[in-house]
C-alpha cells in the first residue's frame, strides 16, 4: 500500500484558498460504470474537478494537491479552459477530506461522495445504497440536469435478482 502524500505540504491557508476555488469553479461527480470485473457488473467512481480559464492557477492546485491532471477543456475553441482530474480514488478522498473543514457551498456533495468511497459493496443491497448516493450527488451539479442518469434503477435492471 502506497502513502498518500496528498496535501501533505498544504498550509491551511491554501486549504481555504482551494476551497474557496472548489466552491466557486470545481464539481464533485460521481458515476456507475459498467465493469465487466466486478461481482456485480459496475464499478463507483467519484471525479473532482476543478475548471479555470488560467491554466496557472490549476498547475498551482495540482503542485499543493500533489494529484491530478491538469487538461485542456475545448481545444481550439475562442474561450479555451483548462480543469483539474482527479480520477483516483484515494486521492478524491484525501482531497475532499482535506478540503471539507473549508468547504462551504459543496460542504454536501463532499460528504455524500466521502460516504460513497467508504462504501465496500459485499451485497446488492451496498451497490444500490451507493448508486442512491450517485443519483443524490448527481442532483447538485447543474450541468447533468439534462444528461442526468438514474443510477440506481440501471443498477437494479442490470443486477441478478439471484446475487
Amino acid at each position: 500500500m502506497r502513502a498518500n502524500v496528498v496535501g501533505k505540504g498544504c498550509s491551511e491557508v491554501e486549504r481555504a484558498y482551494l476551497a474557496g476555488f472548489m466552491d466557486a469553479d470545481g464539481a464533485i461527480m460521481a458515476c456507475i460504470e459498467k465493469h465487466p470485473q466486478k461481482r456485480y457488473g459496475f464499478r463507483v467512481r467519484v471525479v473532482v474537478k476543478m475548471t479555470q480559464h488560467e491554466r496557472k492557477i490549476l498547475d498551482w492546485a495540482q503542485r499543493t494537491l500533489s494529484c491530478g491532471a491538469v487538461r485542456a477543456n475545448r481545444a481550439g475553441a475562442t474561450a479555451q479552459t483548462f480543469d483539474l482530474l482527479i480520477r483516483d480514488q484515494q486521492d478524491a478522498g484525501a482531497v475532499l477530506e482535506l478540503l471539507a473543514p473549508w468547504l462551504r457551498v459543496k460542504r454536501r456533495q463532499a460528504t455524500i461522495a466521502l460516504k460513497i468511497l467508504a462504501a465496500t459493496i459485499r451485497s446488492k443491497n451496498d451497490l444500490m445504497r451507493v448508486a442512491r448516493f450517485a443519483d443524490a450527488l448527481s442532483r447538485f451539479n447543474v450541468r447533468s440536469k439534462k444528461r442526468r442518469k438514474n443510477y440506481a434503477t440501471e443498477v437494479k435492471e442490470h443486477v441478478s435478482r439471484n446475487d
